[in-house]
């Protein structure tokens, strides 16, 4: 019975044993699953923390640096380190930035930037070494003594839109520190991060198309970049302004090569967006051309003076002002020419008036005659030229009239003929007219226009062309579809040039009156200016009777008024034909 007593004591103390040991063990067991959840929970809610601090403080913001800066700085929340750090894909060079939460030796950074420059390399198959580096080192002091090396790293890629931008790195000097877990936690940060970027990236470019659509076809050279001077939007103009009109990429050191130092685009482009100022620029001479450059800052703030915080980025404009400067040196000239032209007749009158007051009781009768052919001559010539510069300021207005009247057109070109014969005979040269038998006897036409557009052809023909030379007027009915150098094949006198046959293709009928002469001929590169304001030739007039270069801005006009079109061909040695095409109603 004892025995058997005793035998239950010592089971039930073992019972009672196994019990305590039972419970100690399902203790730690659940501390280690209260630890663990509290980790998670931690984890998880520095996750939501830091995720809610991205959204709050990026905003609309595409800036990489300012978002990794945000994750490195509350990364001490959840994670031990002695460094964390990251290098970014910079416009000039890479950025490394490490901040120290221990100090640490200077062969730690060395190596942590090495390791990350091989990172980088190996990520984007390119070459880096540290001279491409730029280095900022925050926090704890480095201090030689703490020579530990490296044992605890790992690295995060930074990739934006599938493009990896960088590296980011937590490094310590124990071992063995980080567990899958807290890699997965800041790799789903930085893909969170990635994603917000990519897509506010995606909305980006999706607006700089419709900016680029509108500037595409804008005649100045534009050009606008962020705040970094990456070009963000360039225009067809831009790219041929430079010389680059095929390059795909083009970046702000293209300009500075380019532009060879004749305009420092990335200076006046950072003293813009830092000072919050526009420039304008004097005329600057790229490739042949004069451009005026204006610069501008552009930023996010809508009133008040900006700080250069604000500033997102510059616009550069060139501005072709080659026209412009040309047609002020023509202007010049013009100005320079009427006034000698108006001095030399009015001086003319001047003194004959002179004499005539003077000597009026000495002058014989054939010298007052003649003094008052030159004072008619003169102030003829000085008339005509006002007139000229009135109908020139009519065609601009758009106030100059054309009366249409059935018109015989072969009685005008006579009347004209037998203006000019004078002239024809003191030069010594042969003038002829021929007419299509076919012309109609009626054209619809301003008679005064007319006369004013033959009087200007036919005395350059006239004053361009040696003696014994030939100046002749033809006159052809234009048939609608047919070739108009096989028209003019048809009369008895041969036309000394071919007519542009493309000019007349679908052409309604008309009437094409032709003036071509045997002169010198004209310089093919001033063919195309002949009808501007202005514009005189460089050949020298066998008269030595200079124009004034308005006449054929007047035949144009005219002629145009009728619903017609002028044209010249001339070769050199050969001579000019000038026609005109007045259509039948």
């Amino acid at each position: 019975m004892l025995l058997t007593i005793t035998i239950i004591s010592i089971l039930l103390a073992v019972g009672g044993l196994s019990s305590t040991v039972y419970f100690i063990i399902k203790d730690r067991q659940a501390k280690e699953i209260l630890i663990k959840r509290e980790q998670d929970i931690s984890r998880r809610m520095y996750e939501l923390a830091i995720l809610k601090e991205l959204g709050d403080r990026i905003g609309y913001s595409l800036d990489v640096q300012q978002i990794i800066d945000i994750i490195t700085n509350s990364l001490h929340q959840f994670i031990d380190y002695a460094a964390v750090s990251y290098m970014l894909l910079g416009p000039e060079k890479l950025i490394f930035k490490m901040h120290l939460e221990r100090s640490v030796h200077q062969r730690f950074v060395n190596d942590i930037r090495d390791r990350m420059l091989n990172s980088l390399s190996a990520l984007l198959d390119r070459e880096f070494n540290k001279k491409n580096v730029k280095e900022i080192i925050s926090g704890a002091i480095i201090i030689e003594e703490l020579d530990e090396p490296v044992r605890s790293f790992f690295n995060i890629p930074l990739v934006i839109d599938e493009k990896v931008v960088g590296v980011l790195t937590v490094a310590d000097t124990k071992a063995g520190l980080y567990k899958e877990e807290e890699m997965t936690i800041l790799y789903k940060i930085i893909q969170q991060a990635s994603k917000a970027v990519t897509s506010l990236q995606s909305v980006v470019k999706t607006e700089q198309a419709k900016v680029n659509a509108m500037v595409e076809s804008m005649a100045d050279g534009v050009v606008m970049t962020d705040i970094d001077y990456r070009i963000m939007v360039i225009n067809p103009s831009a790219r041929a302004i430079i010389g680059l009109p095929k390059k795909e990429d083009v970046t702000i050191f293209d300009f500075i090569d380019n532009l060879e130092g004749k305009f420092d685009i990335r200076g006046r482009l950072e003293e813009s967006v830092k000072l919050n100022k526009p420039f304008k620029s004097e005329e600057v001479l790229i490739r042949d051309k004069f451009y005026k450059i204006f610069v501008f800052p552009v930023n996010t703030s809508t009133a008040g003076e900006l700080s250069e915080k604000d500033a997102v980025g510059g616009v550069v404009i060139f501005h072709d002002v080659t026209a412009e400067r040309s047609i002020e040196q023509i202007r010049e000239q013009f100005t320079s020419m009427i006034v000698h032209e108006l001095r030399t007749p009015l001086s003319g009158i001047n003194k004959i008036s002179e004499l005539l007051r003077d000597g009026q009781q000495k002058i014989e009768k054939k010298d007052f005659d003649e003094y008052i052919r030159l004072i008619n001559a003169d102030s003829t010539g000085m008339l005509e030229l006002v007139n000229d510069i009135l109908d020139i300021a009519k065609l601009e207005a758009g106030k100059f009239d054309v009366k249409k009247e059935p018109v015989d057109i072969r009685k005008v070109i006579d009347n004209r003929v037998e203006f000019f014969k004078p002239s024809i005979l003191d030069a010594k040269l042969t003038l002829n007219v021929v007419y299509d038998t076919e012309l109609p006897i009626l054209v619809s036409m301003d008679q005064a226009g007319i006369k004013q557009v033959l009087n200007n052809l036919i005395s350059n023909a006239l004053k361009f062309t040696k003696s014994n030379g030939v100046v002749d007027i033809l006159v052809m009915y234009h048939k609608k579809d047919k070739k108009i150098n096989e028209e003019f094949a048809k009369l008895p006198t041969k036309i000394n040039l071919l007519l542009p046959e493309e000019k007349f293709v679908n052409s309604r009928e008309s009437v094409v009156v032709l003036v071509q002469d045997t002169g010198s001929g004209i310089n093919p590169s001033e063919i195309k200016e002949l009808f501007n304001k202005f514009k005189q030739l460089n050949n020298k007039s066998e008269t030595g009777v200079k124009g004034t270069g308005l006449g054929l801005a007047i035949v144009k006009g005219i002629v145009e008024g009728h619903g017609g079109s002028v044209g010249v061909i001339s070769e050199v040695g050969v001579g000019s034909i000038f026609f005109f095409v007045l259509p039948l109603e």
